[in-house]
């Protein structure tokens, strides 16, 4: 059986007339070059957004978890502080959120509530 190697390198001298010895690396160069121009003009951008959205959804969930934790950890610390019946913690947390809420209505731009 004849042993063939596979690791014998090309004559020189046996290119293309008028090109370089190069010229696959050249041409491979140029197609991985535009290739990632390519990826990075269209999938780049889809990329940014879709984590943006994947993130902000993540957040979205933590801040519906930790809320509610937050406003019933407020009115227990606040129930400490002042004692007495409770209706005295909702109605102070009810107050806190009324001038919230008037604090962030008169700041509304003109013309927003209107259809």
């Amino acid at each position: 059986m004849a042993e063939t190697s596979h690791s014998e390198a090309p004559p020189t001298g046996a290119g293309v007339p008028g090109l370089p010895d190069d010229w696959p690396q050249q041409a491979t160069s140029k197609v991985v070059e535009t290739v990632d121009k390519v990826r990075s003009v269209s999938v780049g951008p889809a990329i940014r957004i879709s984590r943006a959205i994947v993130y902000g959804l993540v957040a979205l969930v933590l801040l519906a978890i930790a809320l509610p934790i937050l406003l019933i950890g407020l009115t227990r610390l606040i129930d400490y502080a002042i004692p007495g019946p409770i209706y005295r913690v909702y109605l102070t947390i009810g107050g806190v959120f009324t001038l919230l809420g008037l604090f962030l209505w008169s700041r509304r731009p003109k013309g927003a509530a209107r259809p």
